[in-house]
């Protein structure tokens, strides 16, 4: 493959949640509308979404031929038009295969392949903004949160080749917190521990400190009330991973949620959208 079609960049990105799809004044609808022009101009070939909607015991990977929507809101409830939105991205099966080839060669030994899974919220969400023509492959990996940081990274360092293949490889949780949704926050503005969370993770990242992030579950500030469910977190991990131990993290965008979350007990200052590029040296 020639030069100009490798990538060199992997992304960790915060999803957000359906409504922002048809809600202009969210921060996040914004940066992902802009991300062709702003963010990330070349196409790939085929995009791999580590999706934080998608937790199993294994590494597990979709191969479809053409991908559905999963409306996996969790018992939220939405307006109607977001129970029949489509991303009808082709599926890619051979992306799923070298996926499943490279796990295989560096260790891990239980892969599954699943040939009815199609695209949870964490992928079409941003990926219906991002590129809405959906015109690129596009497979899902799944995440284990029941393991750790390490696993994860370790997850991305054997899936940096595809970025040779032309494939875009982006984690898509939360960054930085993803409290749980009884978490309170009585003050005006950011909540000072999610602070501290944020303000210790932005410096780990682009200071390269990243063997303190795979450590995150003892090395982060109130880890436990940034992320008392980690899946959210670890996606994060696989795009360092794929990048490489020596590459550079930007950050593409910083907003902090604010308001009331249709189910109306998330507080404001407490949920950060928090998006990184890591580019291989």
């Amino acid at each position: 493959m020639g030069e100009e079609e490798k990538m060199k960049e992997t992304f960790f990105i915060t999803h957000g949640c359906p409504k922002l799809t048809i809600e202009e004044v969210h921060p996040l609808h914004s940066f992902f509308k802009s991300w062709k022009e702003n963010v990330y101009s070349k196409k790939p070939k085929a995009i791999l979404v580590i999706s934080s909607h998608w937790i199993t015991d294994q590494p597990a990977v979709n191969s479809v031929h053409l991908n559905d929507t999963i409306y996996d809101y969790e018992g939220v409830t939405y307006p109607a038009s977001l129970y029949q939105v489509k991303y009808p991205a082709p599926g890619a099966p051979n992306l799923a295969k070298k996926v499943e080839k490279l796990l295989n060669e560096s260790g891990f030994e239980s892969v599954y392949i699943d040939k009815k899974r199609v695209l949870s919220h964490a992928t079409w969400v941003p990926l219906m903004l991002m590129y809405p023509e959906a015109d690129i492959s596009v497979c899902e990996l799944s995440v284990q949160p029941h393991l750790d940081g390490m696993h994860h990274y370790n997850l991305g360092l054997a899936l940096a080749p595809l970025k040779d293949d032309g494939v875009l490889i982006i984690g898509s949780g939360s960054g930085a917190t993803h409290p749980s949704w009884d978490t309170t926050h009585d003050g005006d503005g950011v909540a000072p521990w999610a602070a501290e969370f944020d303000s210790w993770l932005d410096s780990a990242l682009t200071n390269g400190r990243y063997e303190e992030v795979n450590e995150c579950e003892t090395k982060a500030p109130n880890w436990k009330l940034a992320h008392p469910m980690p899946d959210h977190f670890y996606p994060l991990h696989v795009a360092i991973g794929a990048a490489g131990e020596d590459c550079k993290a930007e950050l593409v965008h910083s907003s902090w949620y604010s308001g009331v979350l249709t189910n109306g007990i998330l507080s404001s200052g407490t949920l950060k959208h928090g998006s990184y590029k890591f580019t291989s040296s």
